[in-house]
């Protein structure tokens, strides 16, 4: 039971890691307050790979390692300046998601 408790804290430590990293990286790379309907090409590989990983966890090896480095890749995206990464995000959540229901993995 403590090795549970232990890796939903690595998890919680991913994400807000992610997104501090995310924040001070957008705020250095986009000096405009606002872009509307902007697409960072990197920012879309990141956010597909990590909720891609995040999402399909459970057919990969190294499960927990994978969801910590998919945890962290989708905060990366999601924890960006307000008005960067919506896109992205939703794009990779869409597509990982995709990719769950057509692998036909059930559960995490």
């Amino acid at each position: 039971m403590i090795i549970l408790y232990e890796i939903y804290l690595v998890y919680t430590v991913s994400f807000i890691a992610g997104s501090i990293i995310g924040l001070l990286l957008s705020y250095r790379k986009y000096r405009e307050p606002f872009v509307d309907k902007k697409i960072d090409p990197l920012a879309l590989v990141v956010a597909v790979a990590g909720w891609t990983v995040l999402v399909n966890a459970g057919l990969l090896p190294l499960t927990d390692l994978m969801r910590t480095a998919g945890l962290f890749m989708v905060a990366l995206v999601a924890g960006m300046r307000p008005g960067y990464g919506r896109y992205e995000t939703l794009t990779g959540a869409l597509l990982g998601l995709l990719i769950w229901l057509i692998s036909g993995t059930l559960g995490w």
